[in-house]
Formats: structure tokens, C-alpha cells, sequence
């Protein structure tokens, strides 16, 4: 490639190779009524509080509403097993992934809950998901408890939310 390619400009661009050739690229306070492009709210720009980390960790994706009710619980399971889905119940102490036992890239601990009893493969009453909660709930009364949903066509892993959150929580670091 030439040194000469680069030394013409492009019509219309305002280039000469990566040297600019207008005095301004960007038209400030002298286009057209500049203060009515911009966006702005006035006086009404209001800051939104964030959500706050400190001991509230967040779980799965109903996690930032309210605790769930035992009716709503039903219901998701409910629509678990309306879609065919798989229900599974995990449970764990911490809740959350850490690092204690090693500090090798990709290496961490508690990413996986232990399993409370096998997947409920073939279930088709939500009664028997919702026993095996409160059984799950009165062995382990200070552990993190979550329902999964698995599809078995896909593969995949469809639902999760915290059933039960203790209210002394273990810290890791």
C-alpha cells in the first residue's frame, strides 16, 4: 500500500488521513438551539437508591421480591409441573459461592447445594414437591433452601428461588 492512498480525503469526511481538515468536529453552542438537543430533566432528576449488598446477598431470580408465601410457592411448582419440568430441591449452610480451599482460576467453593433426596422425575402433583419442602425445612431449619426446575427435552436447568433463607447466616471468605 502506497503513502499516497491515505493522503486523499474521503469526500465528505472531514479527514485527511487522521488529521482532521475542520477547524470543529463537533458544532457546540453555535448550531441551532443546541440546549434543546440535549436531554434533560430539570429540577426533576431524582438519584434511585440502589440495592444494598451489605449481609443481603441475592439469590436467584425471585430473590428480590419478599420472601415467598406457601401459596406462591404452590404456584410456582404448579407451573413447573404444567410445563412438564422437573422440580429438585437443594439445600445448603453458606448459600453462596466462595473461595476457602483453593485460589486457582475458576475453582470455587459452594457453587453446587446439596441435593435433598434425587430430582422428583415422573411428579405431576405439586402436594408432593410441597412435602418434601416442609420435610426438607424441618431437618435443615438454619440452611438455604431452593426449588430447580429441570426441562429433560432441553436439558437445561428452567426455574430456581430460595424457598427458605436462615436467620443466622454463615459467612465464608
Amino acid at each position: 500500500m502506497s503513502a499516497g492512498i491515505l493522503s486523499t480525503p474521503v469526500a465528505g469526511s472531514g479527514y485527511l488521513g487522521l488529521i482532521t481538515t475542520s477547524p470543529k468536529l463537533f458544532q457546540g453552542n453555535d448550531s441551532i438551539a443546541w440546549s434543546r438537543k440535549t436531554i434533560s430533566n430539570g429540577s426533576r432528576t431524582h438519584c434511585m437508591k440502589t440495592w444494598n449488598p451489605i449481609n443481603n446477598k441475592k439469590f436467584e431470580t425471585l430473590s428480590y421480591l419478599p420472601s415467598l408465601s406457601e401459596d406462591s410457592i404452590a404456584k410456582e411448582i404448579d407451573y413447573m409441573i404444567s410445563k412438564e419440568w422437573i422440580p429438585c430441591l437443594e439445600f445448603d449452610e453458606v448459600g453462596h459461592v466462595y473461595r476457602n480451599n483453593s485460589q486457582i482460576p475458576g475453582y470455587y467453593d459452594g457453587r453446587y447445594w446439596t441435593l435433598w433426596k434425587l430430582p422428583m422425575f415422573g411428579c405431576n402433583d405439586p402436594s408432593q414437591v410441597l412435602n418434601e419442602i416442609q420435610e426438607c425445612k424441618k431437618t435443615y431449619p438454619n440452611a438455604y433452601i431452593r426449588c430447580l426446575a429441570f426441562d429433560n427435552k432441553h436439558q437445561v436447568q428452567c426455574m430456581a428461588f430460595v424457598i427458605q433463607k436462615p436467620t443466622t447466616t454463615t459467612t465464608t471468605t
